[in-house]
């Protein structure tokens, strides 16, 4: 039977941390006419639960202690999607203006890929990194179903940049399998999560199917997978998240008290932790089980 369940609020950015100022070139062009306080996205976990977030339009990184204390840790100039720790400790930024930077977590900024083969990315959003370190990242600028002409990288741990997809509808959220064998990827106007093999034996481009078909909303954001498979899905401008077997059966439908604009998801064990960032609020479920 799926689960309806509704989400409890953990933690919400602290008013003092409210941007005031004018609307950057970001939220010109993405969220015309508004004035946001924020833009919360990407979050992951470090070694000791401390939960690191990025505000897209204001170039902040937030770090967010077990008890829900709030840390502007670093503002620079730059319009950050996610954020993910690696194993040596430093983090791995996708970022809509500078393109995909490490940060050792202090001062140090490093541009690891700005463009491919000369060509600037269209604007960076989401990132995973693999069970070996490879860095996998989307890059959706503008792109819709008007334009599909997204793009899926590879990041690997040789420094080398391949280019694994060029025909998505806005790519953003991205997941790989607990083993890193399939890779999970939000198409997000096109209202679908593509699944394909993560090490593909076609030639040029792997062979991609749609992994499961949603409705309402703008589409899926944030992706994250569970240790037993299953797949969290945030879907963006409907104030909801779901959660997916790993043949595609619904197993939850999480819903959010307040706000709409479901950005991100992560799992903690089988805590499920919901970014909304229309109020700036981080919401939390019990998922248990599987179909």
């Amino acid at each position: 039977m799926t689960q309806r369940i509704i989400a409890t609020l953990w933690s919400k950015l602290p008013q003092e941390f409210y941007y005031t100022g004018e609307p950057t070139p970001w939220v010109q062009m993405t969220r015309p006419g508004q004035n946001l306080h924020s833009f919360l996205e990407g979050p992951c976990f470090d070694n000791h639960g401390n939960m690191w977030l990025v505000d897209v339009p204001y170039g902040r990184i937030f770090k967010i202690s077990p008890d829900g204390e709030w840390t502007l840790h670093k503002n620079y100039v730059g319009e950050p999607h996610s954020i993910k720790q690696k194993s040596d400790g430093n983090f791995i930024l996708t970022d809509h203006k500078n393109g995909l930077l490490e940060y050792d977590g202090e001062d140090e900024f490093k541009i690891l890929a700005s463009d491919y083969k000369g060509e600037n990315f269209k604007g960076l959003s989401d990132l995973t990194i693999a069970p070996n370190g490879d860095i996998w990242f989307t890059d959706s600028g503008r792109t819709s179903l008007s334009d599909p002409t997204g793009n899926v990288f590879r990041y690997k741990t040789d420094g080398s940049l391949h280019h694994v997809l060029n025909n998505v509808p806005y790519p953003n959220g991205i997941a790989l399998s607990p083993d890193g064998s399939l890779v999970y990827l939000s198409a997000t106007r096109a209202n679908a999560v593509w699944r394909f093999l993560a090490d593909y034996p076609d030639p040029v481009w792997p062979m991609v199917g749609t992994y499961i078909q949603l409705s309402g909303g703008l589409g899926p954001d944030g992706l994250a997978a569970q240790d037993n498979g299953n797949l969290a899905v945030a879907q963006a401008q409907a104030g909801r998240a779901y959660v997916y077997s790993i043949i595609g059966d619904l197993i939850a439908t999480v819903y959010l008290p307040e706000g709409v604009w479901s950005t991100d998801v992560i799992y903690q064990q089988n805590k499920l932790y919901i970014i909304e960032a229309q109020t700036g609020s981080i919401y939390t479920a019990e998922i248990i089980g599987t179909l």
